[in-house]
């Protein structure tokens, strides 16, 4: 019973920010010309699903993210996975790690533009480089929590560093892995809107700053509510595969 009005209150949430989206470009605190009603963004963006553009533009947008995040979490699994399971390269890489990891990828946005203008190849820059760095930090996190004493046991019965890897410390950062997978497919969503709206790659946020651009009020919306359930999406996604991936977890059974 109680997991059912979880939901429920989750949508009744939901419903009353419709409703308040609804009813305050009808009153004097928010002129209509700045914030639709919600029944106008919903009409509009119903609009969009039956326009070509719309859907060449979610599958720029998705080929981007999907892309990036790819090349992003197999870069930071092999990366954490090669400098943890070695003392030494952990000791000498730590603070070049660190030195470039809070560097904000949009602060790359000027060099993305220089070497590549607005190819898809300045969106991979971006989204590549802000999603590596939430895998790399978890494996490394995983590789950390290996059990000296499992590890020593491995070494006893000799197995060889591919060995060790595959039973002692993978299965270990695994769980790791998939909260760094997670969070890197929200982030390289982000970084890719971003990449289209301020670099003018094709996407999503191409589309939205046309919009703006030229007054579009109801569509900017419509656009922005496709995003914002795209994120969602992407997020409930991502939670299905961590716990398929992690079902033998106790975490992920204790859930069920």
């Amino acid at each position: 019973m109680g997991g059912a009005v979880t939901p429920l209150r989750g949508l009744a949430g939901l419903a009353g920010l419709v409703a308040l989206l609804e009813v305050l470009p009808h009153t004097p605190l928010v002129s209509a010309d700045y914030l639709p009603p919600a029944s106008v963004t919903v009409e509009t963006l119903w609009h969009l699903l039956a326009e070509d553009a719309f859907w060449t533009a979610l599958g720029d947008t998705l080929t981007g993210w999907g892309l990036g995040l790819v090349i992003a979490v197999v870069a930071g699994v092999v990366t954490g996975i090669v400098i943890g399971s070695v003392p030494v390269l952990r000791a000498v890489t730590s603070s070049t790690i660190e030195f470039l990891r809070p560097i904000p990828s949009v602060a790359l946005i000027p060099i993305a533009v220089l070497l590549y203008g607005t190819d898809l190849r300045s969106k991979l820059l971006l989204v590549v480089y802000a999603s590596f760095w939430q895998v790399l930090v978890q494996v490394l996190a995983g590789m950390q929590d290996v059990d000296p004493v499992a590890d020593d046991t491995a070494r006893s019965y000799q197995l060889g560093t591919r060995g060790r890897v595959r039973y002692v410390m993978w299965p270990t950062a695994l769980p790791y892995v998939m909260t760094g997978v997670r969070l890197a497919a929200t982030v390289a969503l982000v970084l890719a809107i971003t990449a289209e709206l301020v670099i003018g790659a094709p996407g999503l946020g191409n589309q939205i700053a046309v919009a703006q651009s030229s007054g579009a009020v109801p569509r900017v919306y419509a656009l922005v509510l496709v995003t914002g359930l795209l994120g969602v999406a992407i997020n409930l996604m991502a939670r299905a595969v961590e716990r398929r991936a992690l079902h033998w977890h106790q975490s992920v059974r204790r859930e069920r």
